[in-house]
């Protein structure tokens, strides 16, 4: 395993397993019958991988994806077990290092679609209605300002990057074009209803979920489940309710302070990335773990 100066999880490596395929988080570990998924403490911002970890990070994911998993119980989902004791016994010589930040799930047939649910106008959908009136080829009303709720979910689609590329905005007639109609209206009709549910009940715990993605495959029947991770800091633009306001970015408990720092220091947006200050390593932990709390009424074990 390796760890930064912060003590950081930046890279695993599990004797007795395959060599994992690495992504901007999370190794995966081909275990033979199931994957092993391992949500390091490395932290990507414009798609680039930070050399700097966020400690603790990888836990808070791998927490708040087994809440909602859990929370959406009437979804299917690929999570075999969170029990590091039910692990391949490689997976479990190194238990120590991976208990709180692994799941071993079942092997899946991803669907290349990353599956956007927006709830209020901001980011690179505030960027284009500015120009256009539209988010992601759908039209809206005019007069919306920044962070404005929108006045219904929209579903904004993406083509699904490899390592290192951008995820590329899609229509839904790309959609459909590429895992056809069934399948596409299924994965509309889940986005929206995942993010409708999480929102309502963030809700209740003071946090607004502006918007997240979701990523979504075929188990072995056919079926489409939910897979990967689920409304994370890393996937997920929350803002606590308290704090909320429009014509500006609300504060957030997510990595969005990370990319004002870089966006501060005009970064380019290419690799390599710059190390990011203690502070904002410190700041970005603190926010990671208010959003579990907040979100589960739980700590980090």
């Amino acid at each position: 395993m390796k760890y930064d100066k912060n003590h950081a999880l930046i890279e695993s490596s599990i004797p007795g397993l395959p060599p994992p395929r690495r992504g901007k988080v999370r190794d995966i570990y081909d275990t033979g019958e199931h994957l092993l998924l391992v949500a390091s403490d490395r932290i990507s911002a414009f798609d680039v991988v930070m050399p700097s970890g966020i400690p603790d990070k990888g836990k808070v994911l791998t927490a708040l994806s087994m809440f909602w998993f859990d929370f959406m119980k009437w979804l299917p989902n690929h999570t075999v077990t969170a029990d590091v004791n039910q692990f391949p016994a490689p997976a479990k010589a190194c238990a120590k290092d991976l208990a709180g930040r692994s799941i071993l799930v079942l092997k899946v047939k991803t669907i290349p679609v990353e599956c956007v649910a927006r709830g209020y106008l901001v980011g690179s959908g505030w960027k284009e209605y500015q120009t256009s009136g539209r988010v992601c080829g759908l039209p809206l009303r005019p007069n919306y300002v920044q962070a404005d709720k929108l006045d219904q979910a929209i579903f904004t689609p993406a083509y699904k990057a490899e390592q290192g590329e951008h995820d590329e905005n899609i229509s839904f007639a790309r959609v459909v074009e590429l895992v056809g109609a069934d399948v596409a209206a299924k994965l509309r009709e889940l986005t929206l209803k995942v993010y409708t549910t999480a929102a309502d009940y963030a809700a209740t715990r003071g946090v607004i979920i502006a918007d997240t993605k979701f990523e979504f495959g075929f188990d072995s029947k056919g079926q489409v489940i939910l897979i990967d991770e689920v409304l994370t800091p890393d996937s997920s633009r929350f803002w606590p309710a308290e704090q909320y306001r429009t014509g500006g970015n609300p504060p957030s408990l997510d990595k969005q302070f990370v990319r004002d720092y870089l966006e501060s220091i005009n970064f380019n947006k290419q690799p390599p990335a710059p190390e990011l200050p203690a502070d904002v390593v410190a700041r970005t932990r603190e926010k990671y773990v208010q959003a579990l709390e907040q979100l589960t009424g739980k700590g980090l074990a």
